[in-house]
């Protein structure tokens, strides 16, 4: 790659590509990487502008185009397609823009709550989201963006920790607060470069994808959960229930990569 993204491959079998959320890297998967190894060839990466896929250059804004063309790049890299791609939060978004840019690539997409505001409800005022965000960040900058943001996506009260915990053992409790500690790092770039283009995107999937739609148990009412249930009804298919929140896949990884196997399977 002319630039380069940091990427992992791990274990043997048929294609899995992992794509974390927009202020997240690969380490969010720590926990179900080996639980998902063993009978797929899995591959995460840390999307551009994040973590350590970070380049030199001046600002610029980051495209779904552009987040197609890395995902495409990181499969050819790991050995080419087609492949299972699971996506969650923005990384869901970008799994289905990559199935539909690409849909040689792609043999199922798991996406897992993709914040999807276009098809909200007409009315519906997270629908402004991305507009308000970028407002509140140029005005206000990253702590201004982020109450905007929280705010809206209904994530201004929740508590990685509340009493009797959120996660099924203390190894992904800790993992959980290693996760927010990184997203911090990752907050400037998401807001000034990233959050627009996935804010703004529509997805439009081919009738030849399969398609499966995730939502946390522990998410309902929240923006990314509603915005899963819209696309689940537009495509017309049964939302699968996934176990923990929004960030399920780190509190919850043994039961969740159990479900993602039996999807997969």
């Amino acid at each position: 790659m002319s630039e380069e993204l940091y990427h992992e491959v791990t274990g043997s079998g048929p294609l899995l590509l992992l794509i974390a959320g927009g202020t997240d890297d690969a380490r969010d998967f720590t926990g179900m990487i080996p639980l998902l190894s063993g009978d797929h060839t899995v591959v995460a990466y840390d999307c551009r502008g994040v973590s350590r896929s970070r380049f030199a250059g001046p600002p610029a804004d980051v495209s779904m185009e552009t987040q197609v063309e890395d995902a495409r790049r990181v499969l050819e890299a790991a050995g080419g397609g087609p492949a299972h791609v699971f996506g969650t939060s923005s990384g869901g978004l970008t799994a289905l823009a990559l199935a539909a840019g690409h849909p040689d690539l792609v043999r199922t997409v798991v996406t897992h709550e993709p914040p999807a505001v276009r098809l909200l409800p007409a009315g519906d005022p997270r629908r402004a989201l991305g507009r308000e965000v970028d407002e509140a960040y140029r005005s206000g900058g990253v702590e201004a963006a982020m109450k905007v943001f929280a705010a809206g996506a209904g994530l201004d009260t929740w508590d990685p920790d509340p009493p009797g915990g959120i996660a099924e053992s203390p190894e992904a409790m800790a993992q959980m607060q290693a996760k927010l500690a990184r997203m911090h790092t990752n907050l400037d770039f998401f807001f000034g470069q990233a959050a627009s283009a996935y804010l703004a995107y529509e997805p439009v999937v081919p009738p030849s994808t399969r398609v499966v739609v995730a939502v946390g148990e522990q998410s309902r009412g929240q923006l990314a959960h509603d915005a899963a249930l819209a696309l689940a009804a537009r495509l017309g298919v049964e939302p699968l229930t996934v176990p923990g929140g929004h960030a399920g896949f780190v509190t919850h990884p043994t039961a969740f990569a159990r479900r993602l196997r039996d999807v997969l399977d």
